[in-house]
């Protein structure tokens, strides 16, 4: 069971296109949060943030009763009382236990995550880099995501990201591996969500070209010295003709 709350708040901004005029061109600003637990243990999540047409401007970590920015630069030019956060939670927790136990207990449908799988920057062998694991479009938000190398469980380095809400009431979710490209390995992150029987799982690989083998590169040398000695005999052909051409052309002429 869960309850959700969000606001949707179109702003117009005056934008002026190159010599047209102005324009009114909108962005949404959206503020997500709750409150939600489970029917069997006794476990609960909650989150509070805002977000600007889908980014996100910051979030509260409500166990630290913080304020996270996105980026450190917003809370220069702004800034948010955690504690309001916390009042909402409480509104949220109380909210949620009377409409359990004025309703059935019917759940909301589960949508399953779509998962893609992907490097920050193009790959090179023994460059460092970035696996970027995104889930999209899941509800309700909980969902824990694993990463794997050949294989095995890597956990080292990972950094999962907050919930993040999209203007559906959907949500979205990224986790972060840091990692050396190597020619062989096999990296995967699967999602599990209550939407799927099992988890859901992206495969990635390093695509760069194998070098060539000893016995092709023998090969390419042979054909490039064959190459080489058919254009010298060639070249050498043409040289003895253009002589002989030319010895020909300063002959006297008979009398």
């Amino acid at each position: 069971m869960a309850v959700l709350s969000g606001a949707a708040v179109p702003l117009l901004l005056l934008g002026v296109l190159g010599g047209v005029g102005a324009v009114l061109k909108p962005h949404v600003l959206l503020q997500a949060e709750f409150y939600q637990r489970s029917e069997g243990p006794d476990k609960a999540w909650a989150q509070f943030g805002f977000h600007f047409d889908a980014d996100e401007l910051f979030h509260v970590e409500l166990d630290a009763a913080q304020t996270v920015w996105r980026l450190p630069e917003f809370g220069r030019f702004a800034s948010f009382e955690a504690q309001g956060a916390l009042q909402n939670m409480a509104v949220g927790k109380q909210n949620l236990e009377v409409m359990i136990g004025n309703s059935n207990r019917s759940q909301q449908d589960f949508v399953t995550p779509e998962l893609a799988l992907f490097p920050a920057e193009a790959v090179s062998l023994e460059e460092p880099n970035v696996l970027i694991c995104y889930a999209d479009k899941f509800w309700p938000p909980v969902a824990t995501m694993e990463w794997r190398r050949n294989g095995a469980v890597v956990s080292e380095g990972v950094y999962d990201s907050v919930y993040y809400g999209r203007p559906d009431l959907l949500f979205r979710k990224f986790s972060y591996l840091p990692f050396v490209p190597q020619r062989g390995d096999v990296y995967s992150c699967a999602v599990r969500h209550w939407g799927a029987e099992g988890p859901v799982q992206r495969m990635w690989e390093p695509e760069v070209p194998e070098p060539p083998s000893e016995s092709s590169a023998t090969l390419w040398c042979a054909v490039g010295l064959a190459v080489g000695i058919a254009g010298i005999a060639a070249g050498t052909a043409l040289i003895l003709r253009a002589v002989r051409r030319n010895a020909a052309n300063r002959q006297p002429g008979l009398l």
